[in-house]
């Protein structure tokens, strides 16, 4: 018999204190917001519990942000959830990490118990929570716009530097120009605590669409071709080892994540083939993935930077 607490209560209780995580974070992104700075201009400001314990009053002015994040990290494990319930597979509700990190989480998950059946199954699973993610995240953003103002010209530099701004946003950005002009410009904008929760849950998306081993995108690749999964997942540690000197050092833990031997990918039938229909829905996995990725999410962040090296030269700045 299931533990009728890790089956319901788990995820209450991980939900909840994702909740005052994330909501302490976004009190202190709408103050900096408030004040026409960049999200996160102090050091402080990654860890605001010493803050919000002077100022607990505060602490409720952060739920534009929580909801925003927590909203579409649900909506994006629920496609997978739900997508697992019409094929009959047996999977735990969503799980949402509570974590010291920028956004006060770690994303969330959900666990698969029992066999995926058919590569039509694994396609569902694989490309419904990104797609359901990526929209959410979108609608956040253009929201997130729609909310900012330009930032003042005496405005402190931050020291997270939200970076690459990915497809979707420069496109939202400049279809939102279009019908409103005093939208600011990328340079000069103090950005919305939901435009940040939108811009996190476009990078999440990206994250979860890496071609490799057991993420989204891997099982996306498994159902089109186990073949070029298998090599994809060989090669992308060293791609990703690369990418983390040149433009982010965090590609480097994910190099090291997909090197973990839980992240094979289980066997999957290969029979029946997969459907044409399933087939564009791979075709759509890969675009959103074209429309989220960016090589640079955090600026000034990658090895040769730490290094203080210049990464076309390899000579001291």
């Amino acid at each position: 018999m299931r533990s009728l607490f890790r089956e319901y209560g788990l995820p209450v209780v991980l939900l909840a204190a994702s909740a005052v995580t994330t909501t302490a974070n976004g009190a202190r992104f709408m103050q900096n917001f408030i004040e026409g700075m960049p999200p996160v201009v102090r050091d402080s400001d990654l860890w605001p519990w010493g803050w919000l314990a002077t100022r607990p009053d505060l602490f409720v002015t952060g739920w534009a942000f929580s909801a925003s994040l927590l909203g579409i990290l649900l909506i994006h494990e629920f496609g997978h959830y739900f997508a697992c319930r019409m094929h009959g597979i047996d999977a735990t509700l969503p799980w949402v990490l509570p974590a010291p990190t920028l956004s006060g989480t770690a994303g969330a998950i959900i666990q698969i118990k029992t066999r995926i059946p058919s590569r039509n199954a694994l396609m569902d699973v694989g490309i419904y929570g990104p797609l359901a993610g990526y929209l959410a995240s979108a609608f956040a953003v253009a929201v997130g716009f729609a909310l900012s103002f330009q930032a003042p010209a005496d405005a402190p530099h931050a020291i997270v530097r939200f970076g690459g701004e990915p497809l979707t946003i420069r496109w939202l950005h400049a279809l939102l120009v279009q019908w409103d002009p005093s939208i600011p410009s990328f340079d000069r904008i103090a950005p919305h605590p939901v435009l940040v929760a939108g811009w996190i849950g476009l990078f999440i998306t990206s994250l979860n669409l890496i071609p490799g081993g057991q993420l989204d995108g891997g099982h996306i690749l498994y159902a089109i071709s186990p073949q070029l999964h298998r090599v994809f997942t060989i090669v992308l540690p060293f791609l990703l080892f690369l990418a983390g000197t040149l433009f982010w050092v965090g590609w480097i833990l994910w190099g090291l994540f997909l090197l973990i031997p839980a992240m094979r990918h289980p066997s999957v039938p290969l029979d029946p083939k997969m459907n044409r229909g399933r087939l564009v829905l791979g075709v759509i996995g890969i675009l959103i993935f074209a429309l989220t990725f960016t090589p640079t999410p955090f600026y000034e962040n990658s090895l040769m930077h730490f290094f203080h090296m210049d990464p076309f030269n390899i000579a001291p700045l």
